[in-house]
């Protein structure tokens, strides 16, 4: 693995977070529209509940894909902003609907909010998906606005791709409110999320089926990626993790399903990376589509910082969700969670000072070496130490949060 490939890696698992997180809350706008009978309501007020608190957050991770693409990538970002400026518009467009309709929730009338609600949980992800049909089918030339502005994602792999990229928003979103409506104790809800999620996730699973043969006829370099080698492990694993929510929402197991879910969602989006590797766009692989090595440096060691800070916050703000601090009447919402960093103590302090030296050596050995052996154990240094230092924080943080 060259240093030019880190970065579309991380890329990929930023592609595969927004999905498994921000798909979730797109997903669940679908169930609030097409609530109805005697739980309509309820079902409406349980999507809003369980997603308020989070959306917002979860849109970390597009910027965080975006920022890496344009900055490691630049070739690449122009050629595809450059082609695809309209499905990414109206991406924006849905986005924005989201926002406002949480914005407005409290004051509008109730089905205007969730129409307008709908229409980010359908315009977002397929117009996402329309993209990466478009990069996955060749549709994308190298170039300022080299490729054709509609027929690049207007076409079967895209159309094909945006429809299940709803589907599985719907899918993880059933999975996820099913389990929090058990935690919230309410049967009913949990069993109306668990039924959904059963027809959504064989839904979602005829779709992908379509869609390999939709890949053979109009992808055929991506369907032979994933249909031998690592690529094919990848699918299968997907597959395997799909069948599992399955079985565990059949089961009423709504912690496993959960896991499974993004499981499988991690799994195909690895294929797709092994698939089309070594290219990055038609006839650009990812080392000639590479910015320099500084440049590339001076980026994983701001990751890397950056991802220090963001990702034990995240875990704390899920931590809180999934233990209800912020579900109705609980009575610790308005309680600050979170003590003093000087409160920490015993084995925690210990630990800090190897994490932060191990850190500052890898960042100087990656400033230091442009090349060779010593600039990869600079950065792996500091990855490690990045690793370290999340889980400490996240635990730590959590462990003080309870003890309040």
């Amino acid at each position: 693995m060259d240093l030019a490939d880190i970065p579309v890696m991380l890329m990929l698992l930023g592609i595969a977070a927004y999905i498994v997180l921000a798909g979730a809350d797109f997903g669940s706008t679908f169930w609030a529209l097409t609530a109805r009978g005697r739980l309509g309501k309820d079902i409406r007020e349980h999507t809003h509940r369980s997603m308020a608190p989070v959306w917002e957050a979860n849109h970390v991770w597009l910027i965080f894909v975006l920022v890496v693409c344009w900055t490691a990538y630049p070739e690449v970002f122009a050629s595809i902003f450059s082609t695809l400026w309209i499905p990414l518009i109206l991406a924006c467009f849905g986005i924005m609907m989201r926002a406002a309709s949480y914005v407005v929730g409290g004051v509008a009338d109730e089905r205007w909010v969730v129409i307008l609600s709908a229409i980010s949980s359908f315009v977002t992800p397929f117009m996402l998906g329309t993209v990466i049909g478009a990069v996955v089918s060749g549709r994308v030339p190298v170039g300022n606005a080299k490729g054709d502005i509609f027929t690049s994602w207007i076409n079967t792999t895209s159309i094909t791709i945006g429809v299940l990229a709803v589907t599985v928003c719907a899918y993880i979103a059933a999975v996820y409110l099913a389990g929090d409506a058990r935690r919230n104790k309410s049967r009913e809800l949990s069993e109306a999320f668990r039924d959904r999620g059963l027809v959504a996730g064989m839904v979602a699973g005829v779709i992908a089926a379509v869609g390999i043969f939709v890949l053979h006829q109009d992808a055929r370099a991506i369907y032979d990626g994933l249909t031998s080698g690592a690529g094919l492990v990848a699918v299968i694993i997907s597959a395997a993790a799909g069948l599992a929510t399955i079985v565990f929402l059949w089961q009423r197991r709504f912690e496993y399903a959960r896991f499974c879910a993004a499981g499988a969602v991690v799994a195909v989006i690895a294929g797709w990376g092994i698939a089309q590797s070594p290219d990055i766009l038609p006839g650009l692989t990812v080392d000639q589509a590479a910015a320099s090595d500084n440049v590339l440096i001076g980026l994983l060691v701001s990751i890397a910082i950056g991802l220090l800070i963001l990702i034990p916050s995240l875990m704390l703000l899920y931590g809180l969700v999934l233990g209800g601090r912020f579900d109705p009447g609980s009575d610790r919402v308005a309680e600050t969670p979170v003590g003093p960093m000087s409160e920490l103590h015993g084995p925690q302090r210990n630990q800090v000072l190897p994490v932060v030296g191990v850190a500052g050596l890898g960042a100087l050995l990656s400033v230091a070496f442009s090349s060779g052996p010593f600039l990869y154990i600079g950065i792996a240094m500091v990855l490690a130490a990045l690793i370290c230092g999340c889980v400490m924080l996240a635990v730590t943080l959590v462990t003080t949060e309870t003890q309040d």
